[in-house]
């Protein structure tokens, strides 16, 4: 006889990196887990399928624009925890999609707050913060009572998200929780973010399938987790007694440079740096070729400044601690997508 499963989750974004691995993750804990799909990407499964799971995780159609489709979809699952990780994700393409992503990562996020109230759900809600709500930095790191100064279309629609979520849990007594949630990367994070550009790019290049990798400002600096780390903590939250918000990073900052060095070397490149601002070449010492150029269509229109997140809360209340190192998940990363190139395969 089949395991009695223990709760039902939703995940909203399940194709996403972060939905595969929390789908994977609550799938291993025994949960029903209902992925909520848009209807454009309802076949789009490659991540899913890369960790084994896409027969596991039970497809529903959800528009985050739709109030009346999500109160039916939460009548339909009777969801014990819903984790919203849907909405244009990306703060580059916000400065080119800006209507968009307000109306999916920050209107999108009231929609379903107003249906869990509406319909009286019990259902606790974790909600995906993210540290471009900083933006223009204040102080050394950032912890939960840092300043928010977004400086991109996509931190502030998260922002109206993140104080709409404070807002119902302290309005309506509702179990809702943000997880402000540093950079976090991955073998199955999209093309369009400038770490997996960076390992595929390389990748091809090693292979002899592409010339050079063009970057922007390679001196911006991150704070780089690993998203399988990160999904641990959005569990944690909702098992908390009581809602609140909680800052997941690993608390060491990298430029985008020190990633390229990274997932060179993991290539066998022996990368050395050459000029400054736009002028910054990358060379393959062993053959003398350029194989990193920067170029200004790259930079954003306004760039954050550098951040580091102080997880010191997360770590105290939730337990929680990362267990991949900036080093392991690069030369992860790179790794993997230098496999892919060799079997001529660059999928999502």
């Amino acid at each position: 006889m089949a395991a009695k499963k223990n709760k039902t989750a939703l995940i909203t974004g399940v194709t996403g990196q972060d939905g595969a691995y929390l789908a994977k993750l609550l799938l291993e804990k025994n949960y029903r887990v209902v992925g909520a799909v848009r209807r454009a990407s309802t076949l789009n499964l490659p991540r899913l399928a890369a960790l084994g799971i896409d027969r596991d995780v039970e497809l529903q159609t959800l528009d985050v624009q739709d109030l009346a489709n999500i109160a039916r979809m939460i009548e339909t699952v009777q969801p014990d925890e819903i984790y919203n990780l849907s909405g244009q994700s990306s703060p580059q393409a916000s400065f080119q999609q800006p209507l968009h992503t307000g109306e999916t990562s920050g209107l999108g996020t009231l929609r379903l707050l107003e249906a869990i109230r509406l319909m009286k759900a019990p259902a606790r809600f974790y909600q995906a913060s993210s540290s471009e709500v900083f933006g223009h930095a204040q102080g050394a790191t950032q912890n939960e009572q840092t300043d928010f100064q977004p400086r991109s279309p996509y931190g502030v629609a998260k922002l109206y998200a993140h104080w709409m979520v404070i807002n119902y849990r302290e309005a309506y007594e509702m179990h809702a929780s943000s997880g402000i949630l540093f950079s976090h990367e991955s073998p199955l994070r999209g093309m369009d973010f400038v770490t997996r550009k960076i390992t595929t790019t390389l990748a091809q290049i090693a292979c002899g399938s592409q010339e050079m990798l063009q970057l922007g400002n390679v001196d911006n600096a991150r704070d780089w987790g690993f998203a399988g780390d990160y999904v641990v903590a959005m569990w944690l939250m909702l098992q908390q007694e009581e809602a609140d918000d909680f800052i997941i990073a690993s608390g060491q900052t990298h430029t985008v440079r020190d990633f390229v060095d990274r997932a060179a070397a993991a290539m066998g490149f022996n990368l050395v740096w050459e000029g400054a601002g736009i002028e910054t070449k990358g060379m393959d010492a062993k053959t003398g070729r350029q194989i990193v150029g920067v170029s200004e269509d790259f930079y954003r229109p306004s760039e954050p400044d550098p951040m580091v997140g102080d997880a010191r809360k997360a770590r105290e209340v939730l337990g929680w601690e990362p267990t991949q190192s900036f080093g392991a998940l690069v030369e992860m990363m790179a790794e993997h997508d230098l496999a892919r190139a060799r079997d001529g395969n660059m999928w999502f």
